[in-house]
């Protein structure tokens, strides 16, 4: 996970934490935490997410995709918050 930008790091918490959003729900989550996040920012970062295997893309229906954690994505959470505990465990 330490090739992802630090914004794909926190789409990767968002989609985990919701079932299958839709890109307009992930915007509209994310943006209340870090600010309006337009959507030239919002998808090519999706995108790089599911080329990389950290999540998958299926279709709510001809208008609407949403995406989903992959396994790779999921793995990736857990290897990355056990990293953080080994280095700021001492903070909790």
């Amino acid at each position: 996970m330490f090739e992802l930008t630090g914004f794909q790091r926190d789409l990767l918490y968002v989609i985990a934490g919701a079932e299958r959003p839709s890109g307009q729900e992930i915007k509209e989550m994310i943006s209340k935490d870090v600010g309006e996040v337009n959507h030239g920012r919002l998808y090519p970062n999706l995108d790089a997410l599911v080329e990389q295997g950290y999540v998958n893309k299926g279709q709510h229906d001809r208008r609407t995709n949403f995406y989903e954690m992959s396994e790779k994505g999921r793995e990736s959470i857990v290897e990355r918050r056990d990293w953080e505990d080994r280095h700021v465990g001492f903070l909790g």
